[in-house]
């Protein structure tokens, strides 16, 4: 006896479109801006890398121009 006095479900809005997938092609504008970024982003890494004188292998003894100080302080 309660489905009597219950409140009927309302119907279901009706199911909308998907909309349109974007466009993958990129315009020349943005693919020089992509570039620079890709640019700048190795000039950093270029600078940060030239600092470090290790590699997995160990000291780069051709690279690496170290001078040590002798008794003599020369």
């Amino acid at each position: 006896m309660g489905s009597l006095f219950s409140p009927k479900m309302p119907s279901l809005p009706p199911v909308q479109p998907l909309p349109a997938a974007p466009s993958t092609e990129l315009s020349q504008e943005e693919k020089d801006r992509i570039a620079a970024e890709q640019a700048e982003r190795e000039r950093r890494r270029k600078g940060r890398k030239s600092t470090i004188l290790t590699t997995p292998l160990g000291i780069q003894e051709e690279e690496a121009e170290v001078q040590k100080k002798t008794l003599l302080g020369g």
